[in-house]
């Protein structure tokens, strides 16, 4: 019998063994979307049949982007997942129903989770260091992650937890009394609650906030743009370099993910991006170079990288904490292979967690988990070589 080593019996399954500008009735058909054969129902779980109550309520908001079809059912064209519903079903991120002939979101003015956060949290290393950001989700994900961190909320719906009634003015005058700079949507995942995010989103840019997009990225190109209008900065979760694990980690595929990094950095929103070290899964160092190339492609050097540490969640509650020396690891690899700016997260004391000038090598930024000790910055630049780094810092944009 064939040898199988740890990575390919979890991978294998052994692991599962140990308001708006529109009106509140206005739907915006989709038009020369981007289809892909068979979409990705199929491995992410199926949409909930009959799910949906009999009639809108409180913070039910007419879907942002939908088509309508025949037989009263409707497509959604948020995420890459285009469920098709039928009246009475709901969606597979949990948040949108089809209630006679209509898509509703459910998610639009009641969080279930408000904080006020360090940017560092987020984390955003390279935008407007030592800020807070008001940050807040409501319940669903688009994704089916075995790993998730956040899995009373992102796979629930929203009438299964306890929620804040707070519609999008309440959100911008709630963030500017407690001194924030930004609005984050974060959490679960807020591509679930696009409807309640842009509208918020909007308004904050209306009042001078910030807006910050905490994401996993699954999220089709046409919402995306619009988004991008009012869009400041992103954190973007890319999970694995491969289809193949995305699918079985992740429930969704790796295409679209790609496709959001490369719009965003098209249309000059600042983004950095993370990878969740999950053992078994994506700790493969082959993986993490052709995850590096990709981006030194497509996107260059400059955009923040990190690696978070991984802690036993959910259904991988059996696996062991990403060992520190892989995240180590991981980081002089990156680093090797052309990235300028990589990041180890999830140990709250490490050079890793610092920032270092990309041209002369000193240190610009220290941090202690999200509290920053020394700041090296004059502007945009190093304070020693005048170097400019990559990002949006302390004045600009203000």
């Amino acid at each position: 019998m064939k040898k199988i080593n740890r990575r390919r019996f979890i991978m294998c399954g052994g692991a599962a063994l140990v308001s708006s500008t529109m009106p509140a009735h206005a739907f915006w058909p989709l038009t020369g979307r981007e289809d892909e054969p068979g979409g990705s129902a199929d491995i992410t779980g199926k949409i909930f049949k009959g799910d949906a109550p009999e009639k809108p309520w409180k913070w039910s908001h007419e879907g942002f982007l939908y088509d309508k079809l025949p037989k009263s059912r409707v497509m959604c064209g948020i995420c890459p997942h285009r469920c098709v519903l039928a009246p009475g079903d709901r969606s597979i991120c949990r948040s949108k129903v089809n209630i006679d002939g209509i898509l509703y979101s459910l998610t639009y003015g009641n969080p279930c989770s408000i904080n006020i956060d360090p940017i560092e949290k987020k984390p955003l290393y390279h935008f407007k260091p030592r800020s807070r950001a008001f940050s807040l989700a409501t319940t669903g994900c688009n994704f089916r992650c075995l790993n998730c961190q956040n899995w009373e909320i992102s796979q629930a719906k929203p009438h299964e937890v306890r929620h804040y009634e707070l519609f999008p003015p309440d959100v911008v005058k709630k963030a500017r009394q407690a001194k924030a700079i930004s609005i984050a949507y974060t959490y679960s995942e807020a591509v679930t609650y696009f409807e309640y995010m842009i509208d918020i989103a909007r308004l904050a840019r209306e009042q001078g906030l910030h807006n910050l997009w905490i994401s996993n990225g699954y999220i089709n190109r046409k919402p995306l743009l619009e988004l991008c209008k009012v869009l400041d900065a992103a954190n973007v979760n890319l999970k694995a370099y491969s289809d193949a694990i995305s699918r079985k980690l992740n429930g969704g595929r790796l295409e679209p993910v790609l496709n959001t990094f490369r719009t965003l950095h098209e249309k000059g929103i600042h983004f950095e991006m993370t990878n969740l070290v999950v053992p078994g899964y994506v700790d493969d160092p082959d993986l993490v170079k052709r995850m590096c190339a990709w981006i030194l492609k497509d996107l260059g050097p400059d955009h923040p990288l990190h690696f978070l540490r991984f802690f036993p969640k959910y259904k991988l509650d059996r696996l062991p904490p990403t060992p520190i020396s892989t995240l180590i690891r991981f980081r002089k690899l990156a680093m090797q292979e052309g990235i300028r700016y990589v990041y180890t997260g999830n140990i709250p004391v490490y050079e890793g967690n610092n920032t270092y000038c990309h041209n002369c090598k000193k240190l610009l930024i220290e941090r202690k988990g999200y509290l920053v000790k020394t700041y090296n910055m004059t502007g945009n630049q190093c304070r020693f070589c005048k170097t400019v780094i990559p990002g949006v810092w302390e004045g600009e944009g203000d």
